[in-house]
């Protein structure tokens, strides 16, 4: 059987899922032929080639595949063990880790962060914001153990913690005279200027399947990747947007923004998910934190 160190693991590892030489060197704040080097020597070690380069980055083969998949099982069984041992310990010490939409930063934070840190003041919380795509990658390669987003497509390697329907709604200016309609269409919502995420959210996957269903195509005067430029937008009269309601529950509450049901199948559906790896057992501070979520959130009180 083929000897090699696990340590060089982490450079093929890092490769592959950056898809770069030069990107995995990036992330590990090594230099390029550092990262090349360590991957030249895990191949002479198993004795066969592990990446293949291409114009456009590296790719694995199957040996490479392979010997990836064997990172990540090290890698959560490591973490299996430090979860038991913090067990041990209590819930004194130690770090969750969390990634979401920044549609949930607020609610994430007024609820379950501020009460968890009330009770258990030892424990630090990662919390990442980023797109869905993304969210649903750092689940599935554990680097982040609880995730939250928004119309997540179905992945075997991901089971749903909790889910609650949270419909999308036209998100309106307090002088648009839609604020007293008791509902709109997509077609209504064609007469005004409109501002959407861009199409690596969950938000925006779900706008696209409601404009299919109803067979039109809007046409955004805005774009962006923060919920927050969307609502300045609408704050200002300048147009109008579709938003999950709590994503902008604050300035609702205030009367900045008001919200109107849409009359689309996709968009009254939808739903908020909070998401683990499928097989991953969660550290005592991580399941004590995916309780505080459940019942803490507003956005799962749908």
């Amino acid at each position: 059987m083929a000897r090699f160190q696990d340590s060089r693991s982490l450079y093929l590892y890092e490769a592959v899922t950056q898809g770069t030489i030069r990107a995995a060197a990036d992330r590990l704040g090594i230099a390029p032929s550092a990262v090349s080097r360590q991957i030249s020597l895990l191949e002479e070690e198993v004795g066969t080639t592990l990446i293949e380069r291409h114009r456009s980055g590296v790719a694995p083969t199957e040996a490479g595949r392979l010997m990836v998949d064997y990172h990540r099982q090290h890698a959560a069984h490591r973490y299996d063990m430090q979860a038991k041992i913090d067990a041990l310990r209590g819930l004194h010490s130690g770090s969750v880790s969390v990634v979401c939409g920044e549609g949930f930063a607020e609610d994430m934070i007024t609820g379950p962060v501020h009460e968890f840190h009330r009770e258990h003041p030892g424990i630090s919380i990662s919390l990442e914001i980023t797109g869905t795509t993304e969210i649903m990658r750092r689940v599935t390669e554990d680097k982040a153990e609880i995730g939250l987003v928004y119309y997540a497509s179905a992945d075997p390697h991901i089971v749903s913690r909790r889910a609650a329907r949270q419909p999308m709604l036209a998100i309106i200016g307090p002088s648009n005279p839609l604020r007293d309609a008791a509902c709109t269409t997509l077609e209504e919502l064609q007469n005004w200027p409109i501002a959407l995420l861009k199409g690596i959210y969950g938000i925006r996957q779900i706008i696209e399947h409601a404009e299919h269903a109803d067979r039109i195509r809007l046409h955004p005067t805005l774009t962006t990747n923060l919920i927050s430029v969307l609502e300045h937008f609408v704050a200002n009269d300048q147009g109008i947007t579709l938003l999950p309601p709590f994503a902008v529950a604050t300035a609702i509450k205030a009367g900045k923004l008001h919200a109107v049901p849409v009359q689309n199948a996709a968009l009254q559906n939808a739903e908020v998910q909070l998401i683990t790896r499928a097989g991953r057992h969660l550290s005592p501070a991580a399941n004590r934190f995916l309780q505080y979520c459940m019942h803490g959130m507003e956005a799962f009180q749908g």
